[in-house]
């Protein structure tokens, strides 16, 4: 019999993966720094791709100072990630893919090229996954704060690319990273987990209840309205799991888990084809087909499974990564 019901403190792409070293942000002259350190490594990127070596493992094609692309790039579009394996690391974000001379840039075979994170994210390792999202996320957040949303005048990059400041002299309002909040949760009534799939998922595939949490509304609160409208089903009693950043586009997930009021019955709903309460025997025989393993989706029914089941969830044979 499992018994181990600890939580994982770590999530896929959470963890000391990176050594942010915040006051470095603070250095005037970073930059040169950087350039003048042999052992910074470099992350090429083009809008919310970033240069990537395929293999069967893909993995991040670091490069040096040294390189064209880093050599040419002005400074403005360095980011400051921080100490990645202990080593400085930096974000370099190109203007365009058409505007680099593939004759000196590494990205003239299929071994290197530029891609987005989300088809790739499962596949490397978890360290290189979570500074790839890391810096997607904070380069979707540049990108959309390139004018100030109070007068409209063009921002400028402070803070090693953490700050984004208005230019006019008149407003001067300062923006910093923002992520949006949203809750995950698996419901139980003990012996069953209740779960519900989107119609434009592959078939058999179902998941745990989540949404964004509404301004006003606690963490708590915004459980027990996104099960109700996702599932018609009234939640009892909520507790905090663990958390995961989703840079898909910028999100944070909340995890949780609910106990399901005993009156309740389970409906579907406008955002949900489906809604079933699924039991233990059910997933062991592998129906529904569950999230991957590194969504903490994945994690939510795992820690519900293993109370009471006689082989881990993550040692079943049809589960995959």
């Amino acid at each position: 019999m499992i018994t181990d019901i600890h939580p994982p403190t770590v999530n896929f792409l959470a963890g000391p993966y990176i050594d942010r070293r915040t006051e470095a942000r603070e250095q005037l002259h970073w930059e040169d720094a950087a350039r003048n350190d042999l052992t910074t490594r470099f992350i090429l990127a083009v809008g919310l791709t970033q240069l990537v070596i395929s293999q069967d493992t893909p993995c991040i094609a670091f490069v040096g100072a040294e390189h064209p692309l880093v050599q040419s790039t002005p400074s403005e579009h360095w980011l400051l990630l921080g100490w990645f394996q202990g080593s400085r690391c930096v974000l370099v974000q190109l203007e365009t893919i058409h505007s680099i001379d593939t004759s000196t840039a590494l990205i003239t075979t299929a071994e290197a090229r530029f891609q987005e994170l989300r088809p790739l994210v499962a596949l490397l390792n978890e360290a290189e996954a979570g500074l790839l999202a890391y810096a997607r996320a904070i380069s979707y957040w540049q990108q959309r704060h390139r004018y100030c949303g109070l007068c409209g005048s063009k921002t400028s990059i402070q803070r090693a690319g953490h700050v984004m400041h208005c230019s006019s002299v008149e407003c001067e309002t300062v923006f910093f990273p923002r992520i949006d909040p949203a809750i995950i949760v698996l419901v139980t009534n003990g012996e069953c987990a209740l779960l519900g799939r989107q119609r434009t998922w592959t078939t058999g595939r179902y998941s745990t209840v989540a949404g964004f949490v509404e301004p006003g509304e606690s963490l708590e609160d915004a459980v027990a309205r996104e099960v109700l409208e996702e599932t018609h089903v009234a939640v009892t009693a909520v507790c905090y799991h663990s958390s995961q950043p989703w840079p898909f586009p910028s999100s944070l997930m909340l995890g949780f888990m609910a106990t399901a009021r005993k009156d309740s019955i389970a409906r579907s709903s406008s955002e949900l084809e489906d809604v079933r309460w699924f039991t233990r025997t059910e997933i062991s025989n592998g129906v529904p087909i569950l999230p991957p393993k590194t969504s903490i989706s994945f994690r939510l029914i795992e820690a519900w499974f293993n109370t009471d089941a006689q082989i881990a969830l993550s040692d079943l044979p049809h589960i995959r990564r």
